[in-house]
């Protein structure tokens, strides 16, 4: 049986993916931070280790212990990322690392852009993404590991999980249920590649088996405009007037400049080629079908 360490494994992608991964026969140890995640972890069938991403020792030590490691708890922590890699390296080990397609988004004002990404398309990024495209590029360029970058975007439906929403629909939702109404940032035209999280997973599972060292994977099916989200959401709260504007400024005080500017204000357009070369292929609903009567309607429904 082969061992796999998993980090992330209370959060959206990690715990969606760790059934997946324990199905398909892998011995799966996962870090978690307190005993009460591990008690849910060890009923799960996991075997859960007590500790966190700065426990740089214990990251290199269980990543030395497997022949698989998958980070999906923190795209931007470095020290973790070298920690894993310490103790993979010389095995030819396999570290799937998991980024975000906001490294070829644009500092966003909720204005259309023409730009598109595929897998292999060169870009700059924006300075505050700057960080995570350097782990990625580490990963990929790791000597005596089989370092794979998994690359999601707007990611929605509901997690296999502990965590069963994502981030960006339910943070719109929250703000339509204040307002009274589905709103987007600006004119909302920007445009975000979406994935279903169970398509997400099986790209996971995929990559594991056949991607060689080096790769990188965009995981799309399919881009939204944030206005056509907004409306979504206004008929899922049943809602019967427009859409509202939400300031970029007021929703930068609210969730943060980041989270606002980047994460629903801005552009993140992509192509997943090299999924599909390796024979991926997304089948699930899509995302507007999904808010209107789909896994958001139990947790975010009409009150």
């Amino acid at each position: 049986m082969q061992r796999a360490l998993l980090t992330g494994v209370t959060g959206y992608i990690g715990g969606s993916l760790a059934g997946r991964l324990r199905d398909a026969g892998y011995a799966v140890t996962a870090i978690v931070r307190d005993p009460a995640a591990a008690a849910r972890v060890e009923a799960s069938g996991l075997r859960p280790v007590i500790g966190g991403l700065d426990d740089a020792e214990l990251l290199t030590r269980l990543a030395g212990e497997a022949e698989l490691v998958v980070n999906t708890a923190d795209s931007d922590h470095r020290g973790a990322v070298e920690a894993l890699l310490a103790g993979l390296r010389g095995r030819g080990a396999t570290l799937v690392h998991t980024s975000g397609s906001s490294i070829v988004a644009d500092e966003g004002t909720g204005a259309y852009s023409e730009r598109v990404f595929a897998d292999d398309t060169e870009f700059t990024p924006i300075p505050a993404k700057v960080g995570r495209v350097a782990i990625d590029r580490l990963v990929r360029a790791a000597q005596g590991v089989r370092g794979i970058v998994v690359c999601p975007t707007m990611i929605y439906g509901r997690g296999l999980g502990s965590k069963r929403d994502s981030i960006q629909v339910p943070t719109l939702i929250e703000a339509a249920r204040r307002r009274g109404a589905g709103v987007h940032i600006g004119a909302g035209r920007n445009l975000w590649s979406n994935v279903h999280i169970e398509d997400l997973v099986d790209l996971y599972m995929l990559v594991i088996d056949r991607a060689a060292a080096g790769s990188f994977f965009f995981a799309e099916n399919g881009e939204t405009a944030l206005y056509d989200v907004a409306a979504a959401i206004g008929r899922m709260l049943g809602f019967h007037g427009p859409t509202e504007v939400w300031p970029l400024a007021e929703a930068g005080r609210e969730i943060g400049v980041e989270a606002a500017s980047l994460g629903l204000a801005s552009n993140s357009r992509v192509r997943a080629t090299h999924a599909r070369a390796l024979g991926w292929r997304p089948h699930r609903v899509g995302i507007l079908a999904e808010i209107e009567a789909g896994s958001y309607r139990e947790d975010f429904g009409p009150r």
